[in-house]
């Protein structure tokens, strides 16, 4: 059985953490913005130093599965407020190409038009298209939850198909490949 949401979330230097216990808010603020989480009402964060405990009400199992969640979540959110997230995508395919105008991302994936796709404000975007390489996107933020939904949906404009690997993927990701038509006899 897992013991994630006993181990305490640490605190590093230049960031605040501030809990609403009455409405049961944790608010992490960092040098990379300000995030906040409604926690469920079986558990209970308590700050203690430079720690941030969170405390569970009874042993039912729904109980247990929070108190894991929410650990979890205000330890990426101290991380993302202190050094961020950067996620990384690679187009894989011939005359694909990516370009950003600040937050609009316009994607040729090889269909009849451009894909034209609008980031929200707390992601930044760039985009590089280098000779003989695979065009790439790499988006920062502080944010994990919402650049992972944000990447995941870009993702699925066009999704790595097996045979030949065309499509986006994520920078590193290993695809498995199928062989193909065998030759006739």
């Amino acid at each position: 059985m897992s013991r994630i949401g006993n181990a305490p979330v640490a605190i590093p230097e230049g960031v605040t953490v501030t809990i609403d216990s009455n409405e049961n808010v944790v608010t992490v603020k960092g040098k990379l913005g300000t995030l906040s989480e409604k926690l469920d009402k079986r558990v209970t964060p308590v700050l203690e130093g430079k720690e941030v405990l969170v405390k569970r009400a009874n042993e039912e199992k729904q109980s247990r599965a929070m108190h894991g969640l929410y650990r979890a979540l205000i330890n990426n959110m101290v991380e993302g407020v202190s050094k961020g997230y950067t996620i990384e995508q690679e187009l894989v395919g011939v005359g694909y190409r990516a370009t950003n105008k600040g937050q609009i991302l316009e994607l040729s994936l090889g269909y009849s038009h451009n894909v034209v796709f609008e980031l929200p404000k707390e992601i930044t975007l760039k985009t590089e298209t280098l000779k003989g390489q695979n065009p790439k996107i790499t988006m920062t933020s502080a944010d994990k939850q919402l650049i992972g939904q944000v990447a995941a949906k870009i993702r699925s404009l066009r999704k790595p198909e097996p045979y030949k690997g065309k499509g986006i993927k994520f920078t590193g990701e290993e695809l498995r490949r199928k062989a193909g038509k065998a030759a006739g006899k």
